[in-house]
């Protein structure tokens, strides 16, 4: 059995959503990561502008998609690494990538020229944004989840908009704040797309209807190509 998936996956809870991202791509959005780990008097969450992948196998993708929801598109890592997504770091409260945070944040960097400061923030930042706990808590709606992080094989897109947000704003400028990500937006091809998953059969003639209709632009044989690669997970979960 295969640990990691050759594609990479993204789930979301409705069809139409999965409509929207392709025919609009896939656009980051602030999200709240768990940073207790890091021990900080305040700050226990921090939101960068990521959107979120996993290569698990589909052997175990039922238990993601129960989580995250049952719509989703597989898109090959060779797009995934054209578009600079990476995997999360895995760390914990007693792991020296919590010592190295630490000592990158205390840095004085005076003597750092003013594009050599440019590049260790946006370095930092970068860095930041790809650390994850193996297990933790997750923010959905204000509602706190416990979480195996670890399990979800993450990969990342975090978009070149370096803006961090506290916990204590999150909720007054994510809005404000996720407008400002549509020109990060990931595009792709309809040869990029390897899966489009759906959560019942009878989703799928929806589906087809909308590739034909709204995906014109595209070559018939495409078309029919994309819509052979829709699967329903209702049905695919009795042969998992």
């Amino acid at each position: 059995m295969k640990s990691k998936a050759a594609n990479l996956f993204h789930f979301t809870k409705s069809l139409d959503i999965l409509k929207s991202i392709l025919e609009n791509g896939i656009q980051p959005k602030y999200c709240l990561e768990d940073f207790k780990w890091q021990n900080w008097d305040t700050h226990k969450y921090l939101a960068f502008p990521i959107s979120c992948f996993c290569d698990i196998p589909l052997s175990r993708i039922n238990e993601h998609t129960d989580f995250y929801g049952s719509y989703g598109i597989g898109l090959s890592k060779e797009w995934g690494y054209r578009n600079h997504l990476e995997p999360v770091i895995y760390t914990h409260e007693n792991s020296d990538i919590k010592k190295l945070v630490t000592f990158m944040l205390g840095m004085n960097y005076n003597s750092l020229t003013e594009k050599g400061e440019a590049e260790y923030e946006r370095l930092i930042f970068k860095f930041l944004s790809l650390i994850k706990p193996i297990k933790g808590r997750m923010v959905i709606s204000n509602k706190e989840y416990e979480k195996e992080f670890y399990h979800e094989n993450e990969w990342r897109y975090v978009a070149n908009h370096r803006f961090m947000m506290y916990q204590e704003h999150f909720n007054e400028s994510r809005h404000i704040a996720n407008e400002l990500l549509i020109e990060h937006t990931l595009k792709f091809t309809t040869k990029d797309i390897k899966y489009l998953f759906v959560k019942d059969d009878s989703d799928i003639p929806n589906l087809i209807e909308f590739i034909n209709d709204s995906l014109s632009q595209n070559c018939n044989d495409d078309l029919k190509i994309l819509s052979s690669r829709i699967l329903s997970l209702d049905t695919l979960k009795y042969d998992l």
